[in-house]
């Protein structure tokens, strides 16, 4: 049986309508672009797909080498920043589009590059927008999934973490469970590399809505696991704040055929 994605989608689009100006702020989501940029190979042919695009910030930074870039998310008020942002930047070769990775509403074999950030562990079902990928993708092009993957040992922790600060997040894929979606995907030439993305716990929870009470137990969570690392993502104390390190795969195949 298929989920039942109407709900969730719901969830997802409350949330980032709420987290659109202060998601695009936090400094750690303009961390290592260019890492990002350099792995996909693209030059000023490429047509690249942003799949839950959010604000445009890497819709916008591969837009300055491709030929054109289109982005896609199901929260308007994220377009509406990505749109912004464009302007700021001064750019033209892009569109946006308000929708929903399953399906993706694209033709079959349509970008040369198609990349999503930051967005598997809000899918239900995420082999699905794998395949969708890669359906819409041109042989021989790239498809890159950027997020947090866990060790199996520490991935229930984080997620219990995570839907406290976020509830839209559904599950944080473990290394063996990216592989075997990869693996089933049909993708080839498979190359991975890692970054971590950091931060301060009152900075983050400024640019959260978790429901009420949960900001305090987020807080305890913190407290307890400082130096433990059994939410695996390095809680430290730095200056008297306490401070994280989210740990990040980048994985970049292609497309056979």
């Amino acid at each position: 049986m298929k989920p039942n994605n109407v709900p969730h989608e719901k969830t997802i689009i409350e949330q980032f309508s709420k987290q659109a100006i202060p998601f695009a702020k936090l400094p750690g989501h303009h961390d290592s672009i260019e890492m990002l940029i350099e792995m996909s190979n693209i030059d000023n042919n490429s047509l690249v797909l942003d799949v839950a695009c959010g604000p445009g910030l890497v819709a916008c930074e591969f837009a300055k080498i491709a030929s054109h870039v289109t982005g896609i998310d199901i929260t308007e008020k994220m377009i509406a920043q990505a749109k912004d942002y464009q302007q700021e930047k001064g750019l033209f070769n892009l569109s946006w589009d308000v929708g929903t990775v399953l399906p993706l509403p694209y033709e079959p074999e349509s970008f040369s590059v198609v990349i999503t950030r930051y967005s598997f562990h809000h899918f239900l079902d995420p082999q699905a927008v794998l395949n969708e990928m890669v359906r819409v993708c041109k042989p021989g092009g790239k498809i890159m999934v950027i997020d947090v993957v866990q060790t199996p040992e520490k991935a229930a922790a984080y997620d219990h973490l995570e839907k406290l600060r976020d509830p839209s997040h559904v599950h944080a894929l473990t290394f063996p469970e990216m592989a075997s979606f990869i693996d089933e995907s049909g993708i080839s030439n498979v190359r991975t590399a890692q970054y971590k993305v950091e931060g301060e716990l009152e900075q983050q929870l400024r640019a959260s809505f978790p429901n009420p009470d949960d900001e305090e137990k987020i807080r305890e969570i913190f407290k307890s696991d400082l130096e433990f690392d059994k939410i695996g993502i390095n809680i430290h104390q730095h200056e008297n704040k306490i401070h994280f390190a989210i740990p990040i795969t980048v994985i970049v195949g292609e497309k056979s055929g």
